[in-house]
């Protein structure tokens, strides 16, 4: 099985990357106006040129040399930094760690909070989810509240 990367090259580099690619074998296929497939085994002798700037799988590819100054992403605390889990909340922020010009959101008020529901709106008693339809509302009551 082949894998494939996606590329989408910078519309300053479609033409050249184009170029480079039909001269490929194996050839090097299109999944969209401006995406290109190609085999995992060709990216790593791809041009660079061709690649810097462009959209790599869902990520912008940078120059190495400006990959060096990037800082990594976390929260500071006095151990040191924590890097984010997938899962894992990370701690809260102390007030003293925002700058003098954030401000912060300001709390919901209870007066722009509808009253009664709005015609053609249908809430289940049970969980007070919308429905557009009486019949969508009786069937999830049916599916999700059947003690009811």
């Amino acid at each position: 099985m082949i894998d494939f990367i996606q590329i989408k090259p910078t519309p300053a580099q479609r033409v050249p990357f184009a170029r480079w690619a039909v001269a490929q074998t194996p050839k090097v296929r299109t999944v969209g106006t401006a995406t290109f497939a190609v085999p995992a085994s060709l990216f790593a002798d791809m041009p660079e040129p061709l690649l810097i700037g462009a959209i790599v799988d869902g990520h912008r590819y940078v120059e190495p040399d400006e990959d060096q100054g990037a800082e990594l992403l976390g929260v500071a605390n006095p151990d040191g930094m924590i890097t984010g889990i997938p899962g894992v909340p990370l701690p809260e922020v102390p007030e003293e760690a925002y700058g003098p010009d954030s401000t912060p959101l300001p709390a919901p008020d209870p007066a722009d909070e509808p009253t009664e529901t709005p015609e053609g709106v249908f809430l289940c008693p049970g969980c007070d989810r919308e429905f557009t339809t009486e019949r969508g509302r009786d069937t999830h009551q049916r599916q999700k509240h059947p003690e009811e």
